[in-house]
């Protein structure tokens, strides 16, 4: 009997896909890489998160990470997840100062990211999350706004529904629940383990995501037994 060799998603992104600010259950993308692998023929997930990232280093990382995640005669993942922008929203010094990345840079710079990842694997993105600006600056130096964050969504939207590339959109329907300050660290812009739940269950029922990995028809039934 020839097993079937799973499918490979690589998640790449900040300290959200990283799961920072969890300590109970490692984040929303280590939830999800349990819970594919309680399910018959879930895909593989790898975590590559990492602190502090904006757009311009993950793009610089991007090929070998995703290239060396391969198994069986070097077979490339399937699947790239982005989870990233976040931290190039951040005003450096002061709330009106330059952000780490500006926004025609940041829009030009995912444009190109987005091309590059499709080159290797199907893409999907995540938006992003939202922060409390009564706790900045974060570190002492960096300046996080709801008005900004809502931007820099915006522009991830726009790149992919350009490059024709699935989104899942985050920040409204947090923000929709008036108790979503409760879902953040201290610090104000990591968010805490309810915060990684919610946006856990947003990633694990996402259509798109759900259809790629081959699983749209494998969900838990309704209370109704359908």
């Amino acid at each position: 009997m020839v097993m079937a060799i799973p499918r490979k998603l690589v998640a790449l992104g900040d300290s959200g896909v990283l799961g920072w600010g969890d300590p109970l259950e490692g984040g929303w993308c280590e939830r999800l890489r349990r819970h594919w692998m309680e399910l018959p023929g879930g895909p593989v997930l790898y975590n590559l998160g990492v602190r502090g990232d904006g757009l311009e280093r993950l793009a610089a990382r991007l090929s070998a990470e995703v290239g060396c995640r391969g198994e069986l005669r070097r077979q490339l993942p399937q699947g790239i997840l982005l989870g990233i922008g976040l931290n190039d929203t951040a005003r450096v010094g002061r709330p009106d100062g330059r952000p780490q990345l500006d926004a025609e840079g940041f829009l030009f710079g995912l444009q190109q990211l987005l091309h590059k990842a499709k080159e290797i694997a199907a893409v999907h993105v995540i938006g992003l999350t939202p922060v409390e600006e009564s706790a900045m600056p974060y570190a002492g130096v960096l300046w996080y706004s709801l008005a900004d964050i809502r931007r820099y969504e915006a522009l991830l939207e726009e790149a992919c529904l350009e490059a024709n590339v699935p989104f899942l959109p985050l920040l409204e329907g947090l923000l929709a629940d008036s108790d979503w300050p409760l879902w953040l660290s201290n610090d104000g812009l990591h968010l805490n383990n309810e915060g990684h739940r919610r946006v856990f269950e947003r990633v694990r029922s996402w259509p798109a995501l759900l259809d790629w990995a081959d699983l749209q028809l494998r969900q838990e039934p309704t209370s109704l037994g359908y």
